[in-house]
């Protein structure tokens, strides 16, 4: 029976300086993310509790520096990368946009995201949810395939976790509930028999105790 324990990379750099940080710009860990990964790592190490054979990352930086952190607890394990895994594109004309700009020259279609029509365009240029969704099912698919019966780490996106939790959950793409991902939270879920998978948990995030929930933007320093 594979399972798949995924990690949300910690606080990025883009999420502080209120920018959209897709792979093109992706500034990495911010200070606090990278100490969240150190949390997480430590726990990992005195715990034992994840026994992997594969430890995957998506291109992103962030995610890279993730995977990197907990390595040594996984017993130096060789990071696969795969770009399947990366978070919802926003494409090259939205891609390190300050929000402000980014409102400012788009607007918000809130009925976009609100909609619940996978196929609707949320930034010009970028992956509309259904291909988002289908990219992050291929590499799914890809990895239950390449890595049958193995537990399988990989450090992704919230975006990823709400993807996958939807396809193993069944559930529509978009709309129903809200699925909010914390930064280096673990996630654990297992296939059980075809098309059948069982959730472990979701959103742990006991080894951040005693740290700030997140770094103050730039505008509220």
């Amino acid at each position: 029976m594979t399972r798949l324990i995924l990690i949300r990379h910690g606080e990025s750099v883009s999420t502080v300086a209120r920018r959209i940080g897709g792979a093109r710009t992706c500034g990495g860990l911010s200070p606090l993310g990278f100490q969240q990964a150190e949390r997480l790592r430590q726990r990992l190490t005195e715990t034992a509790e994840i026994r992997a054979d594969v430890l995957m990352s998506s291109h992103y930086l962030r995610a890279q520096q993730t995977a990197e952190a907990i390595a040594p607890a996984l017993g130096g394990l060789p990071i696969i990368q795969d770009a399947g895994f990366g978070e919802h594109d926003p494409g090259p004309i939205c891609d390190g946009l300050l929000y402000t700009e980014f409102m400012k020259q788009y607007g918000i279609d809130e009925s976009a995201w609100e909609s619940g029509n996978p196929f609707d365009v949320t930034f010009p240029g970028g992956e509309t949810i259904a291909d988002f969704h289908f990219r992050v099912g291929q590499a799914l698919r890809r990895t239950m395939q390449t890595y049958a019966a193995q537990t399988v780490v990989i450090s992704c996106h919230g975006g990823v976790v709400d993807a996958i939790l939807r396809f193993a959950l069944k559930a529509p793409s978009m709309g129903l509930f809200e699925i909010h991902t914390l930064n280096t939270s673990l996630t654990e879920i297992q296939l059980m028999k075809p098309n059948q998978w069982r959730l472990w948990r979701y959103n742990d995030t006991a080894h951040l105790a005693g740290l700030p929930a997140s770094t103050p933007h730039d505008n509220e320093q």
